[in-house]
């Protein structure tokens, strides 16, 4: 833990930042159009910020100062300065509408491409990441973006101003101007050591937001063993202290903030205008010096300044952006990418015949948990995978799934590598129930369904009969339209483990995989589950690990694994009248029974 802090506590280099704006500007491809207009405007903007005071100095210095001016002149001058300001106003609406609008849509599409990548990332990923860190980089640094854009239209806004009011002081007085240039570095050494110093604090700062909803996210998520166990009270704990070290880091932001930015730029432009009244004060000792040249190079002068107060200000969204697109860049650089099929694959499942060959698998590429796996599942067969936990069975599963990628041997299917087939075949063609029944927000319909508008209503209700959830689904409000909450809490454990079933069947697939799916049954429903489950075996091939070693003995093969290891194999009979392992398993389960 210490070293993955330690990793994040560093300042982002120069040169890491220029590799994070490039390649945070690809995104914007899309929107440059709209980008380029808003800055059009922003220049449209300066050039109107440089007029309108030359309006105010040309009746001051024209008519107010020899008391010439009549009703007229004021009227018409005032009439100037009202539409420059309407006009002003009308480009800055522009200007801020067009870019926020490119803004959000770049961020969001940002979003969209992230989430995209989640759903290519190999099962390791999420492994080996919290699921609260995952969470807070699609939501919480996305968002980030959507003012980090903003940073450099103000940098253009402040190049537009600060050039066309250096050049208007130039016109007046050069002397003055160049002198107020000097204070051009002095600023520009502020704004790179404020954005060395920074950063680290805002990479801090973004990691303990990511501790704090992990932490939250584990919460709630386990929200009933917290309180069956009495927790609350060393969460509540934990939680407070992420969120202190989160608020320390805060405060840290806000000092660095307050110190370096809008008062060290108003210190600056006090210190500026003063000496241009000194410097115009000493000039009109030696000749007279007009009122509106006065008032306009001081406009001018405040025109030079406030583009930097703002660009000072967006300093801390550059530096949080910055830390928010490495964020996200680390998960779109992610090569734990899910296992890839071969790039000419286009075989197709016919049989459904299975065949593990002297297959190795490692989660880590150190430490094998299978090892020389090697078994044949004939189509229409079951093949059982029965032992203790830690054995091996759930890795033959996720191998076979291509959840992970083996390092050696071979799975065919129907005598083909399983690489040559597209994964939307074997998506197809192999259907898996799992232990746990995951349902979504919806109904039971959708859950059903999910998303394959291809399955018709009458297929949804053929497949539920089949699996026999019908008997229930219909006794329901609304029957198939019936609410599921998230996760189906509202339904019995084999009343979810049956809607999955109908999941499953509903595609008619070709090879069944079943990974404990009666380890969580309730014994009201745990009949129906045994029928469901002989009628979706029959005829597909069946690889299934097995709880219950009752429910696995008209498999054709039982397969016994060991430490990666099949240390007896053979069908139900065979394997008790060996007396090995699995007669010790039968004897422990039958006598609990």
């Amino acid at each position: 833990m210490e070293k993955f802090e330690s990793a994040w506590s560093k300042s982002l280099s120069l040169k890491e930042q220029k590799v994070i704006v490039k390649r945070l500007f690809a995104y914007t491809k899309k929107f440059r159009k709209s980008f380029l207009i808003a800055i059009c405007f922003a220049f449209f903007l300066s050039v109107i910020n440089i007029f309108l005071p030359k309006v105010l100095q040309y009746l001051m210095d024209g008519y107010l100062d020899d008391k010439s001016a009549t009703t007229k002149i004021i009227l018409i001058f005032a009439g100037l300065y009202f539409l420059g300001t309407i006009l002003k106003s009308v480009v800055w609406f522009l200007q801020a509408f067009i870019y926020s609008v490119a803004s959000l849509e770049t961020y969001q599409h940002i979003r969209v491409k992230l989430f995209e990548k989640l759903h290519t990332l190999g099962m390791r990923y999420f492994d080996q990441t919290p699921a609260g860190s995952i969470v807070s980089r699609v939501s919480n640094d996305t968002e980030t973006l959507f003012d980090f854009w903003y940073v450099f239209l103000t940098v253009f806004t402040g190049i537009f101003a600060v050039g066309s009011s250096f050049f208007a002081m130039f016109a007046i007085d050069s002397k003055i101007a160049l002198i107020c240039l000097l204070f051009l570095p002095l600023l520009i050494l502020i704004i790179w050591y404020y954005q060395k110093f920074s950063s680290q604090i805002y990479r801090n700062m973004r990691e303990r937001l990511s501790q704090l909803n992990t932490k939250l996210n584990e919460t709630i998520s386990g929200m009933s063993i917290v309180q069956q166990f009495r927790q609350e009270k060393r969460l509540e704990k934990e939680f407070d202290q992420i969120n202190q070290e989160y608020l320390k880091t805060r405060f840290n932001m806000i000092k660095t903030n307050a110190l370096l930015l809008s008062p060290v730029i108003s210190l600056l432009y006090a210190l500026a205008v003063a000496l241009v009244l000194y410097l115009f004060g000493v000039e009109a000792l030696n000749s007279p010096v007009k009122v509106g040249m006065v008032y306009v190079f001081t406009t001018y002068v405040q025109a030079f300044f406030n583009p930097m107060s703002q660009m000072m200000d967006y300093l801390s969204v550059f530096t949080d952006g910055m830390v928010a697109g490495s964020r996200i860049l680390k998960i779109l650089d992610q090569n734990e990418i899910t296992p890839q099929q071969a790039k000419e694959a286009k075989e197709e499942i016919q049989a459904g015949k299975i065949e593990f060959k002297n297959l190795t698998f490692s989660y880590d590429g150190k430490q094998d948990v299978l090892k020389d796996i090697s078994f044949t599942a004939n189509p229409g067969e079951t093949v059982a995978l029965v032992g203790h936990t830690g054995s091996g069975k759930s890795s033959i599963i996720n191998v076979l799934m291509r959840f992970y990628e083996f390092s050696k041997g071979e799975i065919l299917i129907d005598g083909k590598d399983i690489r040559q087939y597209p994964m939307e075949e074997l998506r197809k063609k192999m259907g898996l129930v799992l232990q746990d029944a995951f349902m979504f927000y919806g109904d039971i319909s959708s859950n059903i369904r999910l998303l394959n508008e291809k399955i018709t209503d009458d297929e949804i209700r053929k497949a539920a009969q089949f699996v026999q959830a019908d008997t229930f689904i219909e006794e329901l409000p609304g029957q198939y339209h019936a609410k599921v909450i998230e996760g189906g809490a509202s339904y019995s454990s084999g009343q979810r483990q049956l809607i999955t079933f109908a999941r499953t069947i509903v595609t008619d697939p070709k090879i069944l995989v079943l990974d404990e799916a009666t380890a969580n049954i309730d014994t009201e429903t745990e009949a129906l589950i045994q029928e469901g489950l002989k009628r979706m075996r029959k005829g597909r091939t069946t690889i299934a690990i097995a709880h219950r070693l009752s429910t696995i003995r008209d498999a054709e093969l039982i397969l016994v694994l060991d430490k990666g290891r099949i240390v007896e194999r053979g069908t139900h009979e065979e394997l008790l009248a060996k007396q090995g392992l699995y007669y010790d398993m039968y004897l422990l389960q039958s006598s609990e029974d």
